[in-house]
């Protein structure tokens, strides 16, 4: 299935708007690794979270006011998308328009803070001004009300391919007739305790692992847009990580073109799943062999934005250096493998 890219934002720890994050790419920066220290226990960890500056101004909105960190992710980078489309929804077309939010660990600093009240003051001393947040659609809901949609709006979950889940879904959602335009976001936001059960998982650093960071994501979906052509994988589901190579043979076989791809946008991130990529590529693109574009290397692992900000990087990729596709590959650690293709 595919639809037309009618725009794309993003907010990153690199910058706030899209030419910010490729400039500072370009010039090789790459996110600052803060310190995150386990208040429990001592231990000291470390994550790329995105400076406050970057969506502080979305705190005046009302709604938005008491809300966590990954909803004024989610609408820094939908706000931008729908900016990027370069044109204003009338109400009309506006009572068309969908939402598709994907996430992967959902507020875990509200959610942290909200049972950490219950077991150390008893559930009498539980906020219950910090209960609506804790939800995996809070982000989706005050994204919703901030653009004044109030038709389809919906929440997938799952690991660090669920935005390219949420992108398929998005495409049904148009192919269907269901909406006109379908606005597509992901948002991962940081704690300490995500942070720390990565860690534990030997998935995040020290050594070798992910460097966890915070960020988000956005594609707005339509019939026609600027910004290319694109054909989303719906997915191939793998028990263990012996399966994952075929997974992605397949997920291959199904997006790439005959005459090859000139980007690859890669969901390397410093743990097992960068050697299946990397053979998976050399197996489908031996020769010529596309350009990488390893965003993570700069830009960290965004868990449930990561998929998503692939997408919106490719894209930009293809008008910047005037190419004509881009495949996105992700893999998941919880076991899917999706990718997505980019034509112009």
């Amino acid at each position: 299935m595919s639809a037309r890219i009618a725009g794309i934002g993003c907010v990153t720890p690199l910058g706030g708007d899209l030419d910010t994050i490729c400039r500072r790419i370009e010039a090789g920066e790459r996110a600052a690794v803060v310190e995150v220290t386990n208040p429990e226990t001592g231990r000291k960890l470390c994550a790329a979270p995105v400076p406050a500056e970057y969506t502080a101004h979305l705190g005046r909105e009302p709604r938005l006011r008491r809300s966590s960190a990954i909803s004024l992710l989610a609408a820094a980078a939908g706000k931008a998308a729908m900016a990027d489309r370069g044109t204003e929804f009338t109400p009309a077309q506006k009572s068309r328009l969908a939402i598709v939010f994907g996430v992967s660990s959902g507020c875990v600093q509200y959610t942290r803070r909200f049972y950490e009240q219950i077991v150390k003051q008893g559930a009498n001393a539980a906020s219950p001004m910090l209960f609506p947040e804790t939800v995996y659609n809070a982000p989706a809901s005050h994204l919703a009300a901030m653009l004044g949609v109030d038709g389809a709006t919906y929440t997938l979950v799952g690991d660090g391919t669920v935005g390219l889940q949420a992108l398929h879904f998005g495409t049904q959602l148009l192919e269907l007739g269901d909406a006109d335009h379908v606005l597509v976001v992901a948002a991962e936001e940081l704690d300490w305790a995500l942070i720390e059960a990565h860690r534990d998982w030997r998935l995040a650093r020290p050594g070798k692992g992910a460097l966890l960071a915070e960020g988000a994501a956005a594609v707005l979906l339509g019939h026609d847009g600027r910004r290319g052509k694109i054909a989303s994988h719906p997915g191939e589901s793998f028990i263990s990580r012996r399966e994952a190579s075929a997974a992605l043979d397949r997920v291959f076989t199904a997006l790439k073109p005959d005459g090859g791809v000139d980007i690859l946008a890669s969901g390397a991130n410093g743990t097992w799943v960068d050697a299946l990529l990397r053979a998976a590529t050399a197996r489908h693109f031996p020769s010529p062999a596309p350009r990488d574009l390893f965003a993570k290397e700069f830009l960290g692992e965004a868990i449930g934005a990561g998929a998503l900000l692939q997408v919106v990087l490719a894209a930009d990729a293809l008008e910047r250096q005037s190419s004509s596709r881009a495949l996105v590959a992700a893999l998941g650690w919880n076991q899917q493998a999706t990718g997505a293709l980019i034509t112009r």
